[in-house]
């Protein structure tokens, strides 16, 4: 097997570009251009080859904007997994309503960096995603509000939290907060309502 880079006519040959490359360069157009500048002809002069190349690892531009979708899910599960910690045993630590507060606000900051990707993946849509890195990236969520609300209704928890919070993110993202006010204070505002409405008394 060949080492090194191999060239064609100064163009990388397409076994030199990698699929993780690939995505890579799609994501940083989604951020800087939006969805519809994620084309597999833009993609290809990212990354240095033609076009027809990246068929040879990807179907279509639905694959590609599919797997631009889960590598951003891949960033957000690592950061609500840091944002609650874990102890010696891997237990989360800390009281669930400052745990799930730590969630939250981890959402609101990927949003804040990755806005595209954060509407990519939080905005209705036909996205067809990997159904076990969705429950990994949920699996935080689902623990703190299990023991706020109990288990029989943290899957409504859950998803109470989540419409609220993606709500509020994707309104920010959007300037469509009219009314003035402090957002920051309202955020936590809505965190604290959240958290004392889904606790089991």
């Amino acid at each position: 097997m060949a080492t090194g880079n191999s060239y064609i006519g100064g163009v990388p040959t397409p076994d030199r570009t990698s699929l993780s490359a690939i995505v890579s360069a799609a994501g940083d157009l989604l951020e800087s251009d939006g969805l519809p500048a994620v084309t597999m002809a833009a993609v290809a002069a990212r990354v240095g080859v033609r076009a027809p190349s990246l068929y040879k690892r990807l179907r279509n531009r639905d694959e590609l904007i599919e797997m631009v979708a889960e590598a951003a899910l891949g960033d957000l599960r690592e950061r609500l997994a840091r944002a609650v910690g874990a102890g010696g045993d891997g237990a989360p630590v800390g009281d669930p309503r400052a745990r799930l507060e730590a969630l939250i606000v981890a959402a609101r900051e990927f949003a804040r960096v990755r806005p595209a990707a954060f509407r990519l993946v939080f905005a209705p849509g036909d996205l067809r995603l990997d159904p076990a890195l969705l429950a990994a990236t949920s699996a935080p969520l689902f623990d703190v509000v299990a023991e706020l609300a109990g288990p029989r209704h943290a899957l409504q928890a859950a998803r109470t939290v989540t419409a609220w919070a993606t709500g509020f993110i994707l309104m920010e993202l959007s300037s469509a907060f009219r009314l003035g006010g402090d957002l920051d204070e309202a955020f936590d505002y809505g965190i604290r309502r959240l958290a004392e409405a889904i606790t089991d008394r």
